[in-house]
C-alpha cells in the first residue's frame, strides 16, 4: 500500500508540474507527436558568433541524417594536434561549445586533441524550429551520428549535464567510442527520485512559464559566481528570437519526471548496463547542486569503474561549473587521464 501511494504521489507531482505551460508541454508521456514537415530547420547567421571575447576557435561541420528532417549540419570544434589522444566535450541545456572557450586552451597545451559538438538546436548546429522534433531519443541518436561521422574512437568523453543524459546511452550502445568517461553535473533519469520530481517540476516552472527564455539569465541565476556582460552575450549568442530556442525550451519535458515517459525505459535498460562499466569513470560537481538533486554518490554505488577514481565535489560552486572552474576541471580531467 505504501508504494501505491508513493507512485499516486510521484504522478500527482508529474502532472502538477505541467499547469499553465505553454505548447511545449504537451509531450510529457511518449514522443509520438508527428513532426510537421512544413516548419523549418533554422541555422543562425554566422554574424551571430563575431567577435565573441576568448572564442578565436575555427568552426567544422558534419551532416547527419535524420529520418524526419533529411540532412542536418553539426556544428564541432576541433583544436589540438590530430594526433593527440581526443577529449570530447559535451555540453548541456543553456551552453554550447561557446562554455568550453577556457578549458580547451589547457586541453590542447597538455597535447589532447579536444574535440566540441553543439548539440543539435544549440550554438551553431541546425535548429529544427518544431519543437516537437526534440525528443530524448532523437538527441541521442543525433549525438552518436555525429561521433560516428567525425569519427570519434577510444576518446576521453566530457559530459556535462545533457551531454550526459544523452552521451552515457551512446557511451553503452557503441563502446568503442569511449575509453574513459568524465561525468560532470549529470545522471541518468529513469522516472525514479534520482533528481526529484519536485525539482523537475521546479525546473519546468521557470523554463515554461515565461514567453521569452532568457538563456544567459538561466546560466548566470544557477551560478555561485558572477558573469560577465560578455560571458553572457555570448551564451545568447545562438538565439536571435525564440523560434531559434525549441531545443533548450524542450529538454525539461524530455527528462522522464515518472516511470511512465517515454525515455524512461531506454534509461533503465543504459543504468542496468552501466552497473557493469569497468572503464575510468570520473565525477565532478559543484557542493552546491550535490546537495540539492545531482549527488554523485549513485554513480560511486553503481558504476564499477568509478571505483578509487580523484572525484570532486567543488565548494562553493554551483550547477554550472564549466563557467564558474573551467580552470580546475581542465586540470583534474588531464590528471585522470595521465593516471586512467
Amino acid at each position: 500500500m505504501r508504494k501505491i501511494l508513493i507512485v499516486f504521489a510521484v504522478l500527482i507531482v508529474g502532472v502538477a508540474s505541467l499547469a499553465g505551460f505553454n505548447h511545449y508541454d504537451v509531450q510529457t508521456v511518449g514522443d509520438a507527436i508527428a513532426i510537421d514537415p512544413d516548419v523549418p530547420v533554422l541555422r543562425t547567421p554566422d554574424a551571430r558568433f563575431e567577435a565573441l571575447t576568448d572564442f578565436p576557435f575555427a568552426p567544422h561541420y558534419v551532416e547527419i541524417e535524420d529520418p524526419d528532417l533529411g540532412t542536418l549540419r553539426v556544428h564541432y570544434l576541433d583544436e589540438g594536434p590530430v594526433d593527440g589522444h581526443v577529449v570530447v566535450l559535451l555540453h548541456g541545456q543553456a551552453t554550447w561549445s561557446y562554455s568550453y572557450r577556457k578549458m580547451i586552451p589547457l586541453l590542447t597545451a597538455a597535447g589532447y586533441r579536444v574535440v566540441v559538438p553543439d548539440l543539435i538546436g544549440f550554438g551553431r548546429s541546425d535548429k529544427p524550429a518544431d519543437w516537437r522534433a526534440h525528443t530524448f531519443q532523437k538527441h541521442v541518436d543525433w549525438l552518436a551520428a555525429t561521433l560516428k561521422a567525425l569519427p570519434i574512437k577510444d576518446s576521453t568523453g566530457f559530459m556535462f549535464d545533457w551531454g550526459g543524459y544523452f552521451g552515457l546511452p551512446v557511451a553503452v550502445d557503441q563502446p568503442d567510442i569511449f575509453a574513459r568517461l568524465v561525468l560532470v553535473t549529470t545522471a541518468v533519469p529513469r522516472g525514479n527520485s534520482v533528481i526529484g520530481a519536485a525539482w523537475v517540476a521546479g525546473w519546468r516552472r521557470y523554463i515554461l512559464k515565461p514567453e521569452i527564455f532568457p538563456i544567459s539569465s538561466m546560466v548566470s541565476d544557477m551560478t555561485d559566481k558572477d558573469l560577465d556582460a560578455e560571458t553572457l552575450k555570448g551564451l545568447d549568442a545562438p538565439y536571435p528570437d525564440e523560434s531559434y530556442k525549441g531545443g533548450p525550451r524542450r529538454m525539461p519535458m524530455m527528462i522522464p519526471a515518472t516511470f511512465l515517459h517515454s525515455a524512461a525505459a531506454p534509461n533503465r535498460r543504459v543504468w542496468a548496463a552501466l552497473r557493469n562499466w569497468t572503464k575510468p569513470t570520473l565525477t565532478l560537481v559543484g557542493q552546491r547542486i550535490a546537495e540539492q538533486s545531482f549527488d554523485p554518490k549513485e554513480f560511486h554505488d553503481q558504476i564499477p569503474g568509478t571505483q578509487g577514481q580523484p572525484h570532486e565535489i567543488y565548494p562553493n560552486t554551483g550547477f554550472f561549473l564549466i563557467e564558474e572552474n573551467p580552470e580546475a576541471l581542465a586540470r583534474q580531467t588531464i590528471k585522470f587521464i595521465e593516471q586512467s
